[in-house]
This record gives structure tokens, C-alpha cells and sequence, in this order.
């Protein structure tokens, strides 16, 4: 495993989905309150730094009109949000400086301006978190992947919706492919001045 090193003028934190409506479900390997904490450990240390930190929700689209593709499993959500589903959680210390990201399928890129916030900082690299691992996580790693980002994702701050199987597989199969994959402390001590 190659040491981290993270230069805070090209590095951007990119938090997904760190929500009331989705902190409330159930996550695996670790509950949300852990992701949340170590995104927030994460935020705090960014904005120390100078370096831009990217907070994402998911909305539901206005009107109800979706991009809903035939699958053979889809989500179910309620045909409207219930109040506050949409907030970002308090413990993220949302700054006026953070970028805000909404968006209304499962990465982070599609539909939104996150591309271009990225490049015009100058963002050559992104540490990647939050929930669900292997939907809202996955989806921006793998478009950050294909638009030539370099990735880091905290795998001690991101979890699964659906299992702790679904999470692992994509740390041991998926992301080690497009992105350096590393802890929470390892993050923090490879942020340099």
C-alpha cells in the first residue's frame, strides 16, 4: 500500500448524503453515528486547512419526475420527503464556505455543478465519505474515476444501507481499482501544509 500524501490546495473533502432522512436508517459495518463523526472530524480539519469541503444531499426531484430505468429491485421511497429528510445533519458544522451539492440520483456529478466547482479550485484530488457505500458513495467515486480524479475513500466513514457484505465488496473489489482506500487517522495525518 503506497503512502498518502495530501496537498490541501488540490484536495477537496466530498461528504455524500450525511442527512437526517438517511442517518436514521440503519447502516453496516458501523452505525451512521460513526460516519458522521468521522466526516465531521474530517470537515473540520479541511477547513483548518484551507482545503474546500463538498456537502452532498440527495432530494427528492420536485414533482416526483425521476430517471426510474426498469430494474429488477428498486427503491422504495415515499411518494414525498417527510419534513427535515432532506437536512444535512448538525454535527457536519456546516461553514459559509462549504460547497453545497444537491442532487437527485445516486452520484454526486450527475445533473449538478460539482465538476465544475472542483475544477475551478484547482481540486486535483478527492476524499470521499459517507452513506450508502455501494449506491451514493460508489456512483461519485466511480464518475470522479472516470472524469480522472484521484480518489481517496474513508472507508472507516462511509457504510452500507444494505449490508455489511454489500460494503466490503465494494472496499475489496471496487474501490481499490479506482481509489486509494484508507482510514479516518490516516487522512488526517496525510494532510500537509
Amino acid at each position: 500500500m503506497a503512502s498518502l500524501t495530501l496537498a490541501p490546495a488540490a484536495t477537496a473533502l466530498v461528504v455524500i448524503d450525511l442527512q437526517k432522512g438517511i442517518v436514521g436508517m440503519q447502516t453496516h459495518p458501523r452505525p451512521a453515528s460513526e460516519v458522521v463523526a468521522n466526516s465531521a472530524r474530517l470537515a473540520r480539519r479541511f477547513r483548518d486547512m484551507g482545503a474546500p469541503v463538498v456537502l452532498v444531499n440527495v432530494a427528492f426531484p420536485v414533482g416526483g419526475a425521476a430517471l426510474r430505468p426498469a430494474a429488477d429491485v428498486t427503491l422504495q421511497l415515499p411518494p414525498t420527503a417527510p419534513p427535515g429528510w432532506e437536512e444535512l445533519v448538525p454535527e457536519l458544522g456546516q461553514q459559509p464556505s462549504d460547497i453545497l451539492i444537491t442532487k437527485r440520483q445516486w452520484g454526486a456529478f450527475y445533473g449538478t455543478g460539482l465538476d465544475m466547482h472542483l475544477r475551478r479550485r484547482g481540486v486535483q484530488t478527492i476524499v470521499l465519505t459517507g452513506i450508502a457505500t455501494n449506491i451514493g458513495v460508489e456512483s461519485t467515486a466511480r464518475d470522479a474515476y472516470e472524469r480522472g480524479f484521484h480518489q481517496v475513500i474513508v472507508e472507516d466513514a462511509t457504510a452500507s444501507s444494505v449490508s455489511t457484505a454489500m460494503h466490503e465488496f465494494a472496499h475489496h473489489n471496487i474501490f481499490p481499482r479506482i481509489a486509494q482506500v484508507r482510514k479516518t487517522e490516516e487522512v488526517l495525518r496525510a494532510l500537509t501544509t
